[in-house]
């Protein structure tokens, strides 16, 4: 659980700026279980469980077509931030978001660039599947 002056991991800001906290931003999702109220957010909620090694908040927001059996997070992984390229709403229920996401694993800097894909069904966003960008 992050203490509520602890910076949520996905570098969401408030309208002047200042970085929101853990718990008023992708906690609700991950800690509260709250659904995502869109697919930009569904998506940074995903990059803070990335960061704090949360595999059931993975899971359980995977689409049931594309969702793997189990998830194993690779623990020597260093998250360094999160930028949103773009959020795209495609329809009332499939939508794309386009970030970069970046990390340092065994002290070297990686760069993942990725389109992902959303779709809402009984009223919850899920991530589909995504195409990495080179």
């Amino acid at each position: 659980m992050g203490a509520l002056s602890e910076n949520c991991p996905c570098g969401q800001s408030d309208q002047r700026g200042r970085p929101l906290p853990f718990d008023a931003c992708c906690g609700r999702y991950l800690d509260q279980g709250l659904a995502a109220p869109d697919a930009e957010r569904l998506m940074r909620s995903r990059y803070s469980a990335f960061v704090r090694e949360r595999a059931d908040h993975l899971l359980a927001t995977w689409h049931p077509s594309t969702r793997p059996s189990d998830l194993t997070l690779d623990a020597g992984v260093k998250w360094l931030g999160l930028s949103v390229k773009g959020h795209r709403l495609i329809d009332a229920d499939h939508a794309e978001v386009e970030f970069v996401a970046r990390s340092r694993i065994g002290g070297r800097g990686q760069r993942l660039e990725e389109c992902s894909q959303f779709a809402r069904q009984d009223g919850r966003w899920y991530y589909v599947d995504g195409e990495i960008k080179s």
